[in-house]
């Protein structure tokens, strides 16, 4: 997919949260997403995966967390 055509199923499906993030990596305001591999940004895993690649592109560093990470995350912050 190309990039007009990602924002445009974003658009479509009005995930406005995620193309913010694109619209910020563009401008250079996102370097790094941390992300829990199992769930990654959307439901539909072919879009996640597209729009994933499509951060990277953009100089996005993808750091992935395990979901017991996350979660221990959780727990310290009660």
């Amino acid at each position: 997919m190309t990039k007009k055509e990602i924002m445009a199923v974003l658009e479509e499906k009005q995930l406005t949260d995620i193309i913010e993030l694109i619209e910020d990596a563009e401008a250079g305001e996102l370097e790094e997403l941390e992300l829990v591999e199992s769930l990654g940004l959307l439901m539909d895993e072919t879009l996640n995966r597209e729009v994933i690649q499509l951060l990277e592109s953009l100089g996005v560093t993808i750091i992935y967390v395990k979901e017991e990470d996350f979660e221990d995350e959780d727990e310290n912050e009660d």
